[in-house]
């Protein structure tokens, strides 16, 4: 039954685009049907390993633990529940069931990638911050076919995000004729500017991929990413059902089932701002951040969906006694695996590069 929805997805759906079509809000609609159909097992699945890593943690661990312990093999499995299939983390204890009243716990299928992907060189590897300053930052990535309603192991997440100043790795300065250009001033657009040319070609900080293990789940160390005029803060990310490793540690693929942008809730946001180094960014007592609900071009609120039922938003935990120490920010993506945007996205990106450059001239 959940078939066709998709076939229609992939001849309707957009990255982002204005105005959207009553076609496009219906194929958004099916696509929101399709998560809610998984939105139990999807709820159990992110819940679980939650509860694991806190009862590793609690369990006589004072100290913060180390990245082999928050990510060791079995961390998401649930003591005493025969395994389903291999599938340790669907068959899992009771949880929260008031969430499900209230959203799917999964991102809406298709956002802008925006105009700092590299297309060729993510390497892949779990730990991406490099020597970037800023406050501990634990990725739990769950992937969920919401076709089967089953995790999927071996799909590549590939994820980048800003530093905590504000910057993509590869983009440090705007263009030279646009180094004096102000914000948009309303509509969509409000508070962005031209993208930053990417200028340095060595730079990978904040960029790579990683695939999901038996569970389906993806870990990363990164940072909290900071923020930028006209965006709240976020993170992007795609999913790769098919890919191959590349001998310089990057990878190819052409079948991208997923692309989207995560978000966090705008009180540990503004928390998170009086922190060093994220008091060093350049807007802070300027234009200042952009909170969700101002998102520029409507990006978190169509990661919610057209019925607002989507959740692009982490779970956050603190990893230590206080903030300072770090937190693990989980979530779960609801994708169709059998999808393929590759062309979508090709097209789109083409259309904003000829937008970006027609500004040279």
């Amino acid at each position: 039954m959940l078939a066709p929805l998709f076939l229609l997805l992939l001849t309707s759906a957009s990255a982002h685009k204005e105005p959207r079509t009553p076609q496009e809000i219906e194929v958004q609609r099916a696509l929101q049907a399709a998560a809610y159909h998984c939105a139990p097992a999807i709820e159990r699945y992110t819940a679980a390993r939650r509860r694991s890593w806190a009862q590793k943690v609690l369990a006589g661990r004072p100290a913060l633990p180390g990245f082999d312990d928050l990510f060791a093999s079995g961390t998401y499995e649930t003591p005493g529940i025969p395994a389903a299939n291999d599938q340790l983390v669907m068959g899992c204890t009771p949880i929260e069931d008031t969430r499900l009243q209230n959203n799917s716990c999964v991102l809406t299928p298709v956002v802008t990638e925006g105009p700092y992907y590299h297309v060729q060189g993510h390497p892949i590897r779990q730990n991406i911050a490099e020597l970037q300053d800023g406050l501990l930052l634990l990725l739990d990535i769950g992937v969920i076919d919401v076709e089967t309603c089953q995790p999927l192991p071996n799909v590549l997440v590939d994820i980048w995000q800003a530093n905590a100043t504000g910057h993509y790795a590869g983009h440090p300065d705007p263009a030279p004729h646009l180094v004096d250009e102000q914000p948009q001033v309303g509509g969509k657009r409000a508070g962005l500017l031209s993208a930053f040319p990417r200028t340095k070609f060595e730079e990978t900080f904040l960029r790579g991929a990683w695939p999901t293990d038996r569970n389906g789940v993806a870990q990363f160390t990164t940072i909290f990413p900071g923020y930028y005029t006209g965006r709240a803060t976020h993170i992007h990310a795609k999913v790769f059902p098919t890919w191959s490793p590349l001998p310089n540690g990057t990878f190819t693929s052409t079948h991208l089932a997923h692309v989207g942008q995560f978000f966090f809730d705008d009180d540990i946001n503004m928390r998170i701002d009086n922190m060093h180094p994220y008091i060093l960014n350049p807007i802070r007592t300027t234009r200042g951040r952009t909170r969700n609900w101002r998102d520029s071009l409507n990006i978190f609120e169509d990661s919610r969906g057209p019925e607002g039922a989507y959740d692009p938003v982490f779970r956050l935990d603190l990893l230590g006694g206080v903030l300072a120490q770090g937190v693990i920010g989980y979530i779960t993506m609801g994708v169709n695996a059998s999808a393929r945007l590759d062309k979508l996205v090709e097209g789109l990106r083409h259309r904003h590069e000829v937008l970006f450059f027609s500004s040279f001239f």
